[in-house]
């Protein structure tokens, strides 16, 4: 058994082209991996810890090894709650819109509180930094009004949640691109449709 983790980056629910296509992966995902255990974060209901100045002196008081005040402990704990759901996954599948060429900010947030040192990253001296989970996969599901070519100077969406799953390990990345979604009725509806599609063939091994 595997568990599964959805994590749904867009507010417009139904009217999301991304949930659109996650939806039919999950669904048919479900029906292939029926022992496996789905598990759903709706970024938009879900009420994340701040990473505020007491957090951030946390990180760097445990990255410095040094002793954590009672007040930086508490902060301490409530992300590395967060983290440690996170890093128990063994998939990911992320639906994500572009907004102003880059990501929702309830992304950015869930990204800042479960990207920890000791959790998924180390550093030291001797080593720099290196990545702490090995052997899981992820499923990107994007969505953008307008067509990004690999390059784009203008698509810091793409690039980044790459950057940031490779920072902390997971290598293993497969991409469903719904672009562009500014375009005719009948062009909307067969980007959809390949995506649907693809997003379905690729359930069968993920």
């Amino acid at each position: 058994m595997a568990q599964l983790l959805y994590i749904e980056a867009s507010p417009l629910k139904a009217r999301s082209h991304s949930i659109h296509v996650a939806s039919e992966f999950l669904k048919a995902y479900a029906e292939i991996n029926r022992q496996d255990e789905i598990e759903v974060i709706d970024l938009w209901q879900t009420k994340l810890p701040p990473f505020d100045r007491e957090t951030i002196e946390a990180k760097f008081a445990v990255l410095r090894k040094k002793e954590l005040t009672p007040e930086q402990q508490a902060r301490w704990d409530r992300v590395r709650a967060v983290s440690r759901r996170f890093n128990a996954a063994a998939k990911y599948v992320f639906s994500v819109p572009m907004w102003n060429f880059s990501i929702p900010y309830p992304l950015k947030h869930y990204i800042d509180v479960v990207t920890l040192a000791g959790e998924n990253w180390s550093w030291s001296p001797e080593e720099g930094y290196r990545s702490l989970l090995s052997g899981k996969k992820a499923l990107m599901i994007y969505a953008s009004a307008g067509d990004y070519r690999p390059g784009d100077a203008s698509d810091f969406q793409k690039p980044y949640l790459r950057r940031w799953l490779n920072f902390i390990g997971i290598r293993d990345i497969h991409e469903i691109n719904v672009a562009p979604t500014l375009t005719t009725d009948d062009g909307l509806a067969r980007i959809r449709c390949n995506a649907r599609n693809a997003a379905v063939e690729l359930a069968a091994g993920f």
